[in-house]
């Protein structure tokens, strides 16, 4: 069982004594949060605690509390009232200033001042009264039943909230009320209690202390533009609800308008109060998760001094930020913005939803106005202080008129007309706020109605029943609350706009729907803006986005939205304004000289255009040529003695599988295609190998007759005769075409796009891939074989007679041959792209020139240039 304790407080014994008659139980386990009520309630209005009983009571657990009254009197506090039924408290910010009062518990309690008349709130205040008499008009809704209101001015301070508050809910019914019978008509508590309900407040702070202190009672307060998200919490505020969006909304919605006209660096203008610390807070983080950064974060104080009010707006013009979004009233920001507006200008302000139609923030000139006078007082405040005259009721009815009061102040004259007048009272074309009031009553009388109809009573019944209401009014507008106490999030998009009056006027340029899909939430008509001085956009970065081609680079120690731009690395691009990284692009692409698109990868290949390509080309023609113009010249002295000695046959073979060498060097150069690279290697590997066949004969043939000069030889040189040397040199072929033909059947070479050496070049290589790489080799070590084999040979008849010694000059031959194709390897393996394929060229062509030269240049030498050793004779001396 909970442990409870009941405090009662005595009820009033005057009609000017405003006390408290409820009995509240309170509860162990929330006695926090209720005896700050009470506690509130003493501190607000000290007095003597003496009882009718003596001064000796105390507080206990079911004990009686006696509790003296203090003497406030209703007529110290200006109220707006109509009897009813039912009366609906209301509390509005009619002046925006309120000075502190200086609190004793010795003397009578004063209470705050309040300045500054504000014609919107009275506009409000009005709307209530609007509404509350339709709603008596109404024949369906309450039928039989007639709604008055009570309704104080809150002061947008939070004091003065509680005060008027106070009074609310423990005013008196009047005597007139009784002998109609209106407490027998009206069930349980509602015939009891004063006000059942309370239409109010505007700012956040106030709001939340009297929905704190209403929440025990389960009395309903309904605001029409208290948005902060702390007054979410049901927790803390049971009987809390609203007519206006939470700052949840609003702040999503003041960051995808940011978000929407590119501003990332963003000034931040706000009070210490929670209306302003909640919306700032979220919005921080969501400007942050948006990718925005905050320029500066100024917090106007409680009492603000002229020096730092300078202090502020000198921080406001020193900052490179132009948007500046402000989380303030109209009358917490009217000093800072008359320091401001002397010295700082082109800054686009972003207004809360807290001031966006504050018209008090568009005049030239402020007004304002003390309002002591008693009786219909907020008509007569705003009657003064919109023609700037004083009423006075002493007056006769002709007495004054045209004459001056006291501070040569125009008397009024009673007869002033409305219609010439142009204020935020009579501006019907920005009603939102009023309008809010306006569903507040509605939803409130929907709740009685259902409360009357099931025939509950009590305050938690009408709460119970506010919560649920549910229905569409006259605008078509469907009116409920979620499970929060919180209403469908739309807002509209103002852009203050001054006309060729001088005027300021409030136009509607987009809006905001919460409950829409993301992408549909914001609708802005960007034609309909006008900007501040007249420019085409207002900018607010700290660092101007980053060109397309370059990307963002964070500066160490600042926020992100402070950064430099640098080039994007070669194969990277960034095609947008203000990226943060730089693209790669994909294989076979690589980044144009902007980089801000990726273009096909320029191909790379020996081509026959290149000036290695015509080199190459060149010294294989060199080689054709050459090779030619010697077999003309063996096949013009073919019946000398040096081409008969030479074995001419084997002779023109070899000069035939040189041609064919340099010839199939061409097969590397160009674009790779399906045929050039299957046949490149094997054309490669066939021709020497028929090179390396007939030298290998030759070399045999040099031997076996250089034998055939001693005794008894001849029959060893008839067994390898002419047709025995073509066998040889065909077994000898036959294994490498057989080699070739099985690779160029199971794996031939095929075109390839080789990316990598994209990310050093941007090249795409275009080159012959080797599906199996052993065949490869195995062809290139087949030619060593033979080359080896060769060179053994004609190392062997190197002391043969110099005038017969061809093995000399194979064995020359030989040498630089297998030097070009040992060097070749490591060459071959390291070189990129191209130089790969010029790397075998050029070990073509050099060994290809190297038996060329060496064999065959001193017998064109002989032949040619020296016909006289060119003899049997000659050749045969030794």
């Amino acid at each position: 069982m909970e442990q409870q304790r009941t405090l009662q407080l005595a009820p009033p014994q005057t009609p000017n004594r405003i006390c408290i008659f409820w009995v509240l139980t309170l509860r162990q386990t929330a006695n926090r949060t209720h005896l700050w009520v009470l506690l509130s309630l003493l501190v607000l209005y000290p007095t003597s605690l003496a009882t009718a009983g003596g001064s000796g009571s105390r507080f206990g657990a079911g004990a009686g509390l006696g509790l003296g009254c203090v003497t406030l009197g209703d007529s110290e506090l200006p109220v707006l009232q109509s009897e009813g039924d039912v009366v609906i408290g209301g509390l509005f910010p009619l002046h925006y200033l309120a000075l502190e009062p200086e609190h004793s518990y010795r003397t009578k309690p004063q209470h705050t001042q309040c300045n500054g008349f504000d014609h919107r709130a009275f506009r409000w205040m009005m709307t209530m009264v609007f509404t509350v008499n339709e709603i008596n008009r109404n024949s369906t809704l309450l039928p039989g039943v007639r709604l008055g209101y009570r309704i104080l001015d809150s002061c947008d301070h939070v004091h003065t909230s509680l005060r008027g508050a106070l009074s609310v809910v423990t005013g008196k019914r009047t005597e007139e009320n009784i002998e109609m019978g209106v407490d027998e008509r009206m069930p349980g508590c509602l015939a009891g209690a004063p006000v059942p309900a309370v239409v109010g407040l505007a700012s956040s702070t106030p709001t939340g202390a009297v929905a704190h202190m209403l929440g025990p009672f389960n009395i309903p307060l309904v605001s029409y533009f208290a948005t902060c998200t702390c007054l979410t919490d049901k927790l803390s505020y049971p009987s809390f609800l609203r007519t206006v969006p939470s700052d949840l909304f609003q702040v999503r919605g003041l960051v995808q308008l940011v978000s929407h006209f590119g501003w990332r660096w963003v000034g931040i203008l706000g009070t210490s109060d929670d209306y302003s610390r909640y919306g700032i807070q979220a919005f921080t983080q969501q400007l942050k998760d948006q990718g925005g950064c905050l320029a500066f974060h100024l917090t106007i104080p409680n009492s603000p001094t002229p020096a730092g009010l300078r202090a502020m707006a000198d921080i406001l013009q020193s900052s490179r930020a132009r948007v500046v979004v402000a989380f303030a009233t109209e009358g917490q920001l009217l000093e800072f913005l008359s320091e401001v507006m002397r010295n700082v200008t082109g800054f686009q302000w972003v207004a809360s939803e807290a001031w966006v139609t504050a018209s008090l923030l568009t005049s030239p000139q402020f007004h304002p106005l003390p309002s002591p006078t008693p009786g219909s007082e907020f008509i007569n405040m705003f009657w003064e202080e919109l023609f700037g005259c004083k009423l006075d009721f002493g007056a006769g009815s002709g007495d004054g008129v045209g004459s001056k009061g006291p501070g040569l102040t125009a008397i009024c004259t009673g007869s002033e007309d409305l219609r010439n007048t142009e204020s935020s009272y009579s501006d019907v074309s920005r009603v939102r706020i009023s309008y809010n009031v306006y569903k507040a009553v509605y939803a409130i009388a929907h709740a009685l109605h259902q409360l009357l109809q099931c025939g509950s009573t009590g305050h938690s019944q009408l709460l119970h029943h506010l919560k649920r209401v549910n229905f569409t009014n006259q605008f078509g507008e469907k009116v409920h609350f979620d499970a929060n106490g919180e209403p469908v999030p739309l807002y509209d998009v103002i852009n203050w706009q001054k006309v060729s009056s001088g005027d300021i006027k409030f136009q509607k340029v987009g809006s905001y729907d919460g409950s829409a899909p993301l992408s549909q939430q914001l609708q802005i008509d960007e034609s309909t803006i006008v900007w501040i001085g007249g420019q085409s956009q207002v900018l607010s970065l700290c660092s101007t986005p980053c060109p397309p081609g370059s990307r963002q680079a964070r500066r160490p120690g600042e926020p992100p939205c402070c950064f430099d731009c640098l080039p994007c690395a070669a194969g990277e691009i960034s095609n947008q304004t203000g990226s943060i990284d730089c693209t790669r692009c994909p294989e076979f692409y690589w980044s144009d000289r902007d980089r801000v698109k990726c273009v096909a990868g320029i191909e790379d290949f020996l081509s026959f255009y290149d000036t290695m390509g015509i080199i190459l080309v060149s010294l294989s023609l060199l080689g054709v040529v050459t090779t030619t113009t010697v077999t003309a010249i063996f096949h013009r002295f073919r019946a000398t003695p040096v081409v008969k000695a030479n074995n001419s046959e084997l002779s023109f073979l070899l000069l035939l599988s040189l041609k064919l060498c340099f010839l199939c060097s061409l097969l590397f150069i160009g674009r790779p295609s399906a045929w050039s690279c299957g046949f490149r290697q094997a054309a490669f590997g066939v021709s020497f190998v028929l090179c390396l066949s007939c030298l290998l004969v030759k070399t045999i043939v040099v031997l076996l007759a250089f034998r055939s000069t001693v005794p008894g030889s001849n029959a060893l040189t008839k067994l390898f005769g002419p047709s025995q040397q073509r066998t040889l040199i065909l077994c000898s072929t036959a294994p490498q075409v057989c080699l070739c033909a099985g690779w160029l059947s199971m794996a031939p070479s095929i075109p390839f796009r080789n990316s990598s050496y994209q990310g050093l070049t941007g090249m795409v290589v275009l080159e012959c891939k080797e599906p199996w790489p052993p065949g490869f080799y195995l062809v290139l070590g087949y030619i060593g074989l033979l080359a080896s084999l060769c060179l053994l040979l004609a190392f062997l008849g190197r002391k043969l007679p110099d005038t017969f010694n061809e093995a000399k000059l194979i064995t020359f031959s030989m040498l630089i041959f297998c030097a070009v194709w040992i060097s070749f390897v490591p060459a071959y393996v390291s070189s990129p792209g191209k130089y790969t394929v010029a790397v075998e060229i050029f070990a073509i062509l050099a060994s290809s020139f190297g038996l060329l030269l060496c064999i065959f240049a001193p017998k064109c030498y002989i032949i040619l240039l020296r016909p006289e050793r060119n003899t049997k004779k000659t050749l045969r001396k030794g």
